[in-house]
C-alpha cells in the first residue's frame, strides 16, 4: 500500500458539504483513481483530483452501456483509523461483471491498494456518526469513440468517494415496497448477475411508478412467469418464514451476488439458524403471511446494510409485515455488521480493511 502515485488537489471541497444532511451520493471526495487501459494492459493508475473529464459525442458507452460498477464503503473506526468491509468481495465481482460486458478485468490486489489509499487521502470525508460511512464507487467504461456495436479497445477504471447517510431516508424503519406485476428487469441468461448500468436502466420505469404511488422500491419477480421472487432494484432480500431464513438462489443468474447477502448468510450459519436458497413464489409468501407463519422480510445491500421491509403490495393486495416493525432477526444482523464495521466488535473473520492514519 502507498506506492500509487498521487497528485493533491489544491482545493477542497469538505466545506460544501451540510454534514447534517448527507443524504446518499450528493458529495464528493477531493480526489480519484484513474487507471486507462490500452494497447492491451491496464496503466498503473494515479490519484488525481476531482474534476471534470472530457467526452466526445462518439463515446461508445454513451451509445451502447459497456460499462461496470461496484459500490462498498469505509467506516471511521471507533478505535481511530477506518475500516473498508469486504472489498476482496468487490474486487472479485467487478470482474464477474467485466466478463460478462467483455471488459478486460483489473488485478484484485491493485484494486484494493487504490482503495485503501484513496480513503486514507480523504480521509477527512469519512463522517463519524454511527451508520455513516465514505462510499466507494468503482466504475469502468468503455472509452473508444465510434458507432457500431462491438466492444472497445480502450477502457477507463475510476474509483471516487462520497461522504454518505443511509441510502433510504428512513433508515431503519420498515419500507413499503411494491413487487411488479408488469415490468420486469432481466432474464435468465441476460445481465442480472452484472453491476452493470444497463440492468439500473431497466429498473427506472417500474421504479417512478412505484414511488409515485408511495412505495420506496419495486421487488422484481423472475422475467418469465412473474411468479418467483428476484430481488429489490438496491438490494437482495430475505424472508423468515416459521424460522426459516429464505432468500433466492444465484444460480439463476438473474440477481447480484451481494456482499451484504452473502455476510448475514455467514452470519445465519454462525447463529445455527435454518437457512435456505431456493426459489420462492410470490404466492408463497403472501400464503405464508396469510397463515401467520411469515414473521419478517428484509433487504440486503452496502448501501443500507440491512432494510427491513413493513409492507408488501402485490396485485394490489397488501400484507403487513411484523405489524410494520423491524423483526429480532433483521435488527440482529444490523447490529452485528455495523459494529464490526466501526471496530466496536474485533474482526474474527478477516472481514475488514484497516487503513491506519
Amino acid at each position: 500500500m502507498g506506492n500509487i502515485k498521487i497528485t493533491k488537489s489544491e482545493t477542497s471541497k469538505f466545506d460544501e458539504i451540510d454534514w447534517n444532511n448527507l443524504g446518499f451520493g450528493k458529495y464528493f471526495g477531493d480526489h480519484v483513481y484513474i487507471s486507462d487501459y490500452k494497447d492491451g494492459k491496464w496503466s498503473e493508475g494515479e490519484i488525481v483530483p476531482y474534476s471534470d473529464m472530457s467526452a466526445e459525442p462518439a463515446l461508445c458507452t454513451l451509445h451502447y452501456g459497456q460499462t461496470i460498477f461496484e459500490g462498498l464503503k469505509a467506516f471511521y473506526s471507533v478505535d481511530g483509523g477506518a475500516n473498508i468491509f469486504r472489498p476482496d468481495m468487490n474486487a472479485k465481482r467487478l470482474n464477474v461483471s467485466a466478463k460478462t460486458l467483455c471488459i478486460p478485468a483489473y488485478d484484485e490486489a491493485r484494486f484494493l491498494e487504490a482503495c485503501h489509499d484513496l480513503v486514507l487521502l480523504d480521509r477527512k470525508f469519512i463522517p463519524k456518526e454511527k451508520g455513516q460511512s465514505l462510499y466507494l464507487r468503482p466504475l469502468v467504461y468503455g472509452t473508444g469513440n465510434f458507432l457500431g456495436v462491438h466492444t472497445s479497445d480502450t477502457y477507463r477504471m475510476i474509483i471516487m468517494s462520497s461522504p454518505v447517510a443511509s441510502y433510504y431516508a428512513e433508515g431503519l424503519a420498515p419500507l413499503k415496497i411494491l413487487v411488479s406485476d408488469q415490468y420486469v428487469r432481466t432474464v435468465r441468461g441476460g445481465l442480472g448477475a452484472a453491476k452493470t448500468a444497463a440492468n439500473y436502466a431497466a429498473s427506472l420505469l417500474a421504479g417512478t411508478k412505484a414511488k409515485e404511488q408511495g412505495f420506496a422500491q419495486v421487488l422484481w419477480l423472475d422475467g418469465v412467469s412473474l411468479d418467483y421472487v428476484d430481488e429489490v432494484g438496491a438490494m437482495n432480500i430475505m424472508f423468515v418464514i416459521e424460522d426459516e431464513l429464505i432468500t433466492p438462489p444465484l444460480w439463476q443468474g438473474t440477481l447480484l451476488a451481494g456482499v451484504t447477502r452473502d455476510t448475514v448468510l455467514k452470519l445465519a450459519d454462525e447463529m445455527r439458524l435454518k437457512v435456505s436458497e431456493r426459489q420462492i413464489r410470490i404466492s408463497e409468501v403472501f400464503k405464508a403471511h396469510n397463515e401467520g407463519k411469515l414473521q419478517e422480510v428484509f433487504g440486503t445491500g452496502t448501501a443500507a446494510v440491512i432494510s427491513p421491509v413493513g409492507l408488501l403490495s402485490h396485485k394490489r393486495v397488501e400484507i403487513t409485515i411484523n405489524d410494520f416493525q423491524i423483526g429480532p432477526l433483521a435488527q440482529k444482523f444490523y447490529d452485528v455488521i455495523t459494529s464490526i464495521q466501526h471496530g466496536e466488535t474485533k474482526d474474527e473473520r478477516n472481514w475488514v480493511m484497516r487503513v491506519n492514519f
